[in-house]
């Protein structure tokens, strides 16, 4: 059986209503414990590495993810990353850029509602991730949401409140996700992050993700 390691980092999915709102309060132990089924499909691990408001998510969260992987990469077989939709994308691309052409999936998933809603997407969302994380075809950095497989540099977030909240920019999907199947829409060599974006440094607090042409550049502030 293989082995997955989750990490949690908090957003929708691990919300509860507090005083102001959704707050992250669920640990990622019982995120895995409300997805049925799971624990027949791999042998899961669960980090908590932080819990926290997507909208917070900084370059220094970026590293300390790709820091997270890396030291447990040779003991895993994939890698499933709980967060926040808002800054899913960015979060994405970065790691992409991190770890580079991982012959290991990295897979990012999230949710439109928190786990503890009665309609929540969080608990498909999380089955899909692990689905696609342990399929033989899988690698590298992509974002499972809602049935879709995308790759990581690609992926946009352009609803907030259908459950179908992301897209694939100028790039086919990777793959559909039905019931245990996944059907892979795009078999072809998938481009390096270098081909795609470029990622620099400017100075010790300011980093610039340049997207591709059709989309403006984002300035990332270390606070």
């Amino acid at each position: 059986m293989k082995q997955i390691l989750m990490i949690a980092t908090g957003g929708t999915i691990a919300s509860k209503e507090g005083g102001d709102g959704l707050t992250p309060a669920m640990t990622g132990e019982e995120l895995a414990a409300n997805v049925p089924g799971i624990e027949k499909k791999c042998d899961l691990t669960v980090l908590q590495l932080m819990n926290i408001d997507s909208t917070n998510m900084r370059p220094r969260q970026w590293l300390m993810i790709s820091e997270a992987i890396l030291s447990h990469y040779d003991n895993y077989d994939g890698f499933v990353v709980l967060h926040g939709t808002d800054t899913m994308a960015y979060t994405a691309a970065a790691l992409s850029y991190l770890i580079q052409d991982s012959r290991k999936p990295i897979v990012l998933t999230g949710s439109q509602k928190p786990m503890g809603d009665p309609y929540t997407d969080a608990k498909l969302n999380i089955y899909q991730s692990i689905l696609y994380a342990l399929d033989d075809k899988s690698c590298r950095v992509s974002i499972v949401f809602n049935g879709k497989a995308v790759i990581g540099t690609r992926a946009r977030k352009q609803r907030t409140r259908s459950f179908d909240a992301f897209e694939s920019m100028n790039f086919p999907p990777l793959a559909i996700i039905h019931d245990d199947r996944i059907i892979r829409h795009y078999t072809g060599v998938i481009p390096k992050p270098s081909d795609l974006k470029t990622y620099h440094q400017l100075d010790d607090r300011v980093f610039v993700l340049k997207l591709t042409p059709e989309v403006k550049a984002d300035i990332f502030y270390l606070i």
